[in-house]
């Protein structure tokens, strides 16, 4: 199963992504906004992976590789709808990261937009999620552009402040200006 939007191509992640999602996953730059900070080890990418790779098997939709339409080897990101638990509610979770010469290019709101497409009208999912540092305005502003809003906050990490949670439903997906 492979999606494509105007610049991207998506595919499910595969086992042979482990070194680009360390790359990705465990640059501190990446992290920023992550109190959980970067992948230690390529051995502990590996186990995320894994869990990646069953949550396909599990749910027939995960995380997802991206590269651009102009250079389909070079992975530049991963990004997914996930199945997860926001302070005990079962939510199916938006998320992307891109490794860092991919910013500034609009490619998280153009893969956001593209998976939010692909949950509501391939999947027939009701909702989407995220769960989004408050002072991460990048990512708010990819959430608002992909016709996410605030609904809340989770505490997903432990020790750490409560994310903002954006929401939108299956109905407000379709009836969004385009």
């Amino acid at each position: 199963m492979h999606l494509e939007s105007a610049r991207l191509t998506f595919r499910p992640v595969r086992h042979s992504d482990v070194e680009d999602l360390y790359r990705i996953y465990g640059d501190p730059a990446t992290n920023t906004f992550n109190p959980a900070g970067p992948y230690p080890s390529l051995t502990y990418t590996q186990a995320v992976l894994e869990r990646w790779i069953a949550q396909w098997a599990r749910d027939g939709f995960g995380q997802m590789a991206i590269a651009t339409r102009l250079n389909p080897h070079r992975i530049i990101g991963f990004a997914g709808l996930s199945v997860r638990e926001f302070d005990g509610e079962t939510v199916n979770n938006l998320g992307y990261r891109f490794a860092t010469e991919a910013w500034g290019q609009g490619f998280a709101t153009e893969a956001s937009l593209r998976l939010t497409r692909f949950g509501f009208e391939e999947l027939k999912l009701k909702k989407i999620s995220a769960a989004v540092r408050e002072n991460h305005l990048d990512s708010l502003n990819v959430l608002e552009k992909s016709g996410l809003r605030r609904s809340g906050k989770v505490t997903d990490v432990k020790d750490a402040p409560a994310s903002l949670v954006f929401t939108i439903t299956s109905d407000q997906w379709f009836e969004r200006p385009v």
